[in-house]
């Protein structure tokens, strides 16, 4: 039977839109969103990891053992790089601020400037940064290379959870040696700061040091303090993601390394603002 003629127009027709616009411009829309897709399918698999790591935290057995291994790694392991990056930073600002404050006579403020920038950004920012190319490193090589070496699969084998065994003593460490590191970077900055403006370029220490205690609050300190346990959780985490997640060979492996670098630099230089931007309403301003 032939069928009934239709009424539309040949023009009609072909404004219609097939199937295949539709699939193309969902293809579009995907594409443009799998950026943001992927960023939050990995900001939550490193929250699961987290938590799950957590969640490990008051069940036996303790290893206390690992939780040492741990902190000598990433805390006494790190101190030469922070000493040493600590002392110049302390020192470079500390030479910038008195050229700059020299213009208008006002060189002895170099002190409490000096101090403050330190307390609030210079000390945990580098600190973090540090950690983020030494431990967090070496953090992911170590555990990517057990990855594909099999050797995590060979403590699940024996009954052993490698999240409680491996990630919670690297993140416990790295909650509690960042904010010591940060301290040690802060004390070695100044003592930086001062042998430069006081005994290379002639500021007077008495109006250094009155400067600096009128300028630089305890709350300045505990500010910066925070935020490097922070970030030393961060780093440490991703560095422990990279590695656990690691596949591929060696190859897989120097992806994770160079991964883990990234997007914990990257990632304390986003939480710098955030923090600030919180702490700055939380706490007390004097």
């Amino acid at each position: 039977m032939a069928e009934p003629p239709t009424s539309e127009s040949p023009k009609e027709r072909e404004s219609v839109p097939s199937p295949g616009v539709f699939r193309a411009v969902a293809i579009g829309v995907q594409d443009t969103l799998w950026p943001a897709r992927n960023f939050f399918e990995a900001l939550g698999n490193h929250v699961l990891l987290s938590l799950r790591a957590l969640s490990w935290l008051p069940r036996r057995p303790l290893r206390p053992a690992n939780y040492i291994d741990a902190t000598e790694y990433i805390g006494y392991g790190s101190l030469p790089i922070i000493i040493l990056v600590g002392a110049f930073a302390g020192a470079v600002m500390s030479l910038q601020s008195v050229t700059a404050f020299r213009q208008f006579g006002l060189e002895e403020f170099a002190g409490g400037t000096t101090g403050k920038v330190l307390a609030m950004e210079l000390a945990p920012v580098f600190t973090a940064l540090m950690l983020a190319g030494r431990a967090g490193a070496g953090i992911a090589t170590e555990i990517g290379t057990m990855r594909i070496s099999e050797q995590i699969d060979a403590l699940e084998s024996m009954a052993v959870n490698p999240i409680q065994f491996l990630i919670l003593p690297r993140l416990v460490a790295g909650l509690i040696v960042a904010p010591i590191l940060c301290l040690t970077f802060f004390i070695v900055g100044m003592a930086g700061a001062y042998l430069v403006a006081v005994i290379n370029m002639g500021v007077d220490h008495g109006q250094f040091v009155a400067n600096f205690k009128d300028i630089v609050d305890h709350m300045d300190v505990v500010e910066g303090l925070i935020k490097s346990g922070v970030f030393g959780f961060v780093v440490v985490l991703i560095g422990c993601y990279q590695g656990f997640h690691a596949t591929g060979g060696g190859r897989g492996v120097g992806i994770g390394t160079t991964r883990a670098v990234v997007i914990g630099s990257v990632s304390v230089l986003i939480l710098d603002y955030f923090l600030a931007q919180i702490l700055l309403e939380v706490l007390p301003q004097e």
